[in-house]
């Protein structure tokens, strides 16, 4: 067979994994022929692509990032996008695709699979929020970033008596924030599945300092809102392709209001695509290479429409349709569990 890889959304420790074991089965046990199409979603779009091999794939295993690069194109905002899509694959005698990505990249393989098109997913977030999968690669690297940034924060806070807000990546869930947070010690923690009320975080805090404890961790995803009607708004900001703001500012937001209404002296920090890069932990190598063994597996299998997914501690198969339907977010009582120990 004669196999397309692409990468889309943004980058996640662990994609080269998937590569990896995609192309080392492929080539070595069905003979496949592999093509790395560039930049996501644009290079099925444009053509644009590179031969695959076992050679040309040695030594990626530990490597962040992706060699095939991403971006965040959507084919169903093209002018003729889903045609441009076949006219490729026939061009190429490409006999389907493996689409490693997030929401985004696997809801338009869905859409394109449904449109005709063989289209295998392989599920990849760090913010752990895609649905039919107990967990997605790039998580488990995300979360060690984040609770080492809370831990050093937490000397730093404790010497100068100040309240740190450390910003961590979460749009829609807050996978990241609540388990780094959890595992740093933080005294509040913000996700976007519970809209807060900015009096009640400054009174927690101030609750703190009367007992004598004068410095405290904020941890706050991306995507944490105030509550509505409260004295607390954020601005709007620009839509990507497939209609998502960009995110980013809350952190800085948090630390204006907090300092102005309590008078402690408090910072922001904001870890942002810290997280995303560098080396993927054991954990999700493990897991990106299983994954990518079970795509390879799938295609030829007629698994086409179906993506790969960690259920308890087995990878199963499971309709796209599935995974994309709707968001994995934060429980209201995962998170109420935790709030005995905060403040």
């Amino acid at each position: 067979m004669r196999i397309g890889l692409l990468t889309g959304g943004g980058d996640c420790p662990g994609l080269n994994a998937v590569i990896r074991a995609v192309v080392r089965k492929g080539s070595d046990e069905y003979g496949d022929e592999l093509l790395g199409f560039h930049d996501g979603w644009r290079g099925v779009l444009e053509g644009s692509f590179e031969p695959l091999t076992i050679d040309s794939t040695r030594g990626i295993l530990p490597r962040g990032g992706t060699i095939l690069r991403s971006s965040r194109t959507n084919p169903y905002k093209r002018d003729n996008g889903v045609q441009q899509v076949r006219d490729t694959m026939r061009e190429y005698d490409v006999d389907g695709l493996i689409a490693i990505g997030g929401e985004d990249t696997l809801g338009a393989g869905n859409r394109l699979f449904n449109d005709g098109i063989a289209v295998i997913g392989v599920p990849k977030t760090i913010d752990n929020d895609l649905g039919a999968t107990d967990v997605t690669f790039g998580f488990d690297t995300a979360l060690h970033v984040a609770t080492e940034a809370v831990d050093r924060l937490h000397t730093t806070a404790e010497s100068h008596n100040r309240i740190l807000v450390v910003e961590v990546m979460g749009r829609h869930a807050g996978w990241i924030a609540l388990h780094s947070g959890v595992a740093g010690g933080a005294d509040v923690i913000l996700i976007p599945e519970l809209p807060f009320d900015i009096d009640e975080v400054c009174d927690r805090l101030r609750h703190r300092h009367a007992r004598g404890r004068y410095f405290s961790i904020v941890v706050a995803a991306e995507g944490a809102v105030p509550k509505e009607g409260t004295a607390m708004t954020l601005a709007t900001t620009a839509l990507d392709e497939f209609g998502h703001p960009r995110l980013g500012g809350i952190g800085a937001q948090l630390e204006k209001e907090i300092e102005s209404r309590t008078g402690y002296e408090t910072r922001a920090t904001v870890l942002g695509h810290v997280q995303r890069g560098g080396s993927p932990t054991p954990f999700d190598r493990v897991l990106a290479t299983r994954f990518g063994l079970a795509a390879i597996d799938a295609a030829h299998n007629d698994g086409w429409g179906k993506m790969a997914s960690l259920r308890s501690t087995e990878i199963e198969l499971v309709p796209l349709a599935e995974a994309v339907a709707e968001l994995k977010t934060v429980p209201v009582e995962e998170y109420e569990r935790y709030g005995a120990l905060f403040g």
